[in-house]
């Protein structure tokens, strides 16, 4: 079925959204529905999609943003802290990758006569796949648990930065080493000069011009321009490099790289996470089409092989790496079982090696199959990897008892304590006010490096995750008086809040949290408190300015314990405008929406009683008659003019919006329509 470029995009929109709804549903991650998206239409299976030049020019638009973004977190100094981590441990994994697959490429075709084949240049090329893993996956797995500064995340983030890095030379190298002409060395070192031409020429002549053209651009104050220039230098940078023979990727990771150096970054990281998000979506599945279902089914066998033994053995190698680097075993087992999997990378540089025939056909998609499934099973992986660490090393279990049994030494004389969850800067602050008013503290934290300087200064602060019902036995929770959660993380505070819930039920718990889009869910969850950064950050700045324009402390002071006591209800809700964050989430916040009612309105005429919002789940907070504020009741009867001022989530507003809106005109005829 020939599709026009329209329709196409369309199909691919269309399984796009389907597939990440499906697996947002599951709580897995969305590239995985992307991918599965892709497999179901694609020319395989049921044949709706075909590979064409419009899904490869869209697959190359979102590898293009993609490596941009990751130009955007290329830092000097953040490599330079974590220096022995990126290019001591991750050197090593990918480029003992990368020799034993070409040791394994060369002993595979020595035995079979079917992939006799195989040359070294391919087999280079395949272990450069083979070594990256899945940045999207994992970091946003760590991130959700709060190990990004753990001993085994530290390591995890350092490794998939050197693959990051790493795809640029190898994208590179592959194109030259394909090139089976006598003169190889000549191909790489030109390949090489013209790498150093335009990366030279883009630094460096691109870093004086960038800084000072984008001061012009902004002190027009049009986003429209802002944005349009993002694109137009992204793109541009692709087009020079790929004009010089590399790739389109690397031109786009310099852009980056050179807007990081900017006072500019964090807005360009706003405004492009929408295209990246979109095109990488669309580029997984393109990848996902690529997969030949039924060659699948014939050689099964082969497939599981190919999903089994890389992961072992990859996962077996970064284990005995962090050993070498210093790591302990349980630490080098975590950090092994969550880069197992292959990456979204690996299948850029796969896409490669079939488009320059390293490899035959059926062989690469068997590995692109090996490979999918293998990002598939990577969230169940590590969702278990602290019970497989725990029964594999003895070791690592007896040094997590070891750091139970420190936190219970610490507190074990402690009675009527407060437990701080999380000692950020928050935590420590509040460790400082209850110092100073002589109340007992011990504080639970996962930065290895921040507790042991906390220690050493003397803090009663141990290494340990709130999250766990054992730090929490061992931190006293049936001693303590209070537990407080300093850090914004609403599933990680319901963790803590479960398991408060079954051993110390009556404990009062205040949790922190962003804004108020989560505080009856945590309430439900038995929270005693929850307190909103945005919420009484507005409140301090109010106390602040009623102060300063001559209010009495002692009204100030009262309007502020009335806000509280009522547990922020007449602050929560807000008028939304285009400035706003537009994430998906934000729709289940509670706004305000003021509703001007026009003559002819089927509520006109009608007391607020009568229309029955509430039964909408829209809350009616202000009525206002020319311009003046009306004390309203449920008998108040609505007139043409009138504004309205409900408070709700989106879908609530909306459907009371409609029922104060709908005209007797149309009530007439779908009464006409009913008979």
């Amino acid at each position: 079925m020939l599709l026009s470029p329209l329709e196409l995009t369309l199909l691919l929109l269309s399984a796009a959204v389907l597939g990440v709804v499906a697996f947002r549903t599951l709580n897995l991650p969305p590239m995985l529905g992307y991918l599965v998206a892709g497999i179901i239409i694609g020319p395989y299976t049921l044949g709706w999609a075909e590979d064409s030049a419009t899904t490869h020019a869209l697959a190359e638009f979102g590898v293009v943003f993609l490596m941009f973004s990751i130009g955007l977190e290329f830092s000097l100094s953040k490599l330079s802290a974590m220096r022995r981590i990126v290019f001591g441990l991750g050197l090593a994994q990918v480029l003992l990758t990368i020799a034993g697959t070409m040791a394994f490429g060369w002993i595979v075709a020595h035995l079979s006569q079917r992939l006799t084949g195989i040359s070294w240049q391919a087999a280079f090329a395949l272990g450069g796949a083979l070594a990256m893993s899945s940045t999207a996956i994992v970091s946003k797995i760590l991130t959700e648990r709060l190990e990004l500064e753990s001993e085994h995340g530290r390591r995890i983030i350092g490794i998939l930065l050197f693959q990051d890095l790493a795809l640029v030379p190898l994208l590179i190298l592959v194109p030259a080493l394909a090139d089976h002409s006598d003169g190889l060395a000549t191909t790489l070192l030109l390949a090489a000069g013209k790498a150093v031409v335009v990366l030279l020429l883009l630094l460096f002549v691109g870093h004086k011009i960038l800084r000072s053209w984008f001061r012009i651009v902004v002190k027009r104050r049009s986003q429209e321009l802002f944005m349009l220039n993002l694109l137009l230098i992204t793109l541009g940078a692709a087009w020079i490099t790929e004009m010089a023979g590399l790739s389109l990727a690397l031109g786009a990771f310099v852009a980056g790289m050179l807007i990081a150096e900017t006072e500019y970054k964090h807005q360009v990281e706003e405004d492009i996470k929408s295209f990246r998000d979109v095109l990488l979506g669309l580029f997984f599945i393109t990848i996902g089409m690529l997969l030949n279902v039924r060659l699948v089914a014939e050689h099964w066998f082969l497939v599981l092989l190919l999903l089994t033994i890389p992961v072992l053995l990859k996962c077996i190698l970064i284990v005995l790496l962090a050993r070498v680097f210093g790591a302990p075993l349980g630490v080098a087992m975590r950090t092994g079982l969550a880069l197992a999997q292959a990456g979204e990378f690996g299948f850029v540089l796969l896409n490669q090696i079939g488009g320059l025939n390293l490899l035959e056909p059926m062989f690469v998609q068997l590995i692109l199959a090996s490979m999918v499934l293998s990002m598939l099973v990577a969230p169940l992986i590590l969702a278990k990897s602290d019970a497989i660490v725990m029964k594999l090393s003895r070791n690592d279990w007896m040094m997590q008892s070891l750091a139970l049994t420190q936190i219970a030494t610490r507190t074990m004389k402690t009675q009527q304590h407060v437990i701080i969850a999380g000692f950020g800067r928050t935590g420590q602050s509040l460790a400082r006010l209850l110092e100073e008013e002589g109340v007992p503290y011990h504080a639970l934290d996962l930065d290895p490096d921040r507790v042991r300087d906390a220690q050493a200064a003397g803090v009663h602060v141990s290494y340990g995750d709130a999250g766990r019902r054992e730090s929490l036995v061992a931190a006293g929770i049936n001693r303590a008086a209070a537990l407080v959660i300093t850090y914004a993380s609403t599933p990680s505070a319901l963790k803590v809040l479960h398991h408060v819930h079954e051993m110390a039920p009556a404990l009062p718990v205040i949790v922190r949290s962003m804004d108020d889009s989560d505080l009856d869910r945590l309430r439900a969850a038995g929270a005693t408190e929850v307190v909103p950064e945005v919420i009484e950050g507005s409140l301090m700045l109010a106390s602040h300015a009623l102060l300063t324009l001559g209010v009495p402390l002692r009204r100030v002071i009262s309007r502020i314990q009335m806000a509280r006591g009522e547990r922020y209800a007449s602050l929560r809700g807000f008028f939304h405008g285009v400035s706003d964050t537009s994430d998906i989430a934000e729709n289940l916040q509670v706004r305000l929406r003021s509703i001007v009612l026009p003559e002819g309105a089927r509520s006109i005429g009608k007391s607020l009683g009568e229309l029955e919002l509430d039964e909408l789940g829209a809350e009616v907070i202000d009525l206002r008659r020319n311009r003046n504020r009306l004390e309203w009741t449920p008998e108040t009867t609505l007139l043409a003019g009138d504004i309205v001022v409900l408070r709700g989530a989106v879908e609530e507003l909306a459907r009371a919006e409609e029922h104060l809106l709908k005209t007797r005109r149309n009530q007439r005829s779908a009464s006409a329509g009913a008979g």
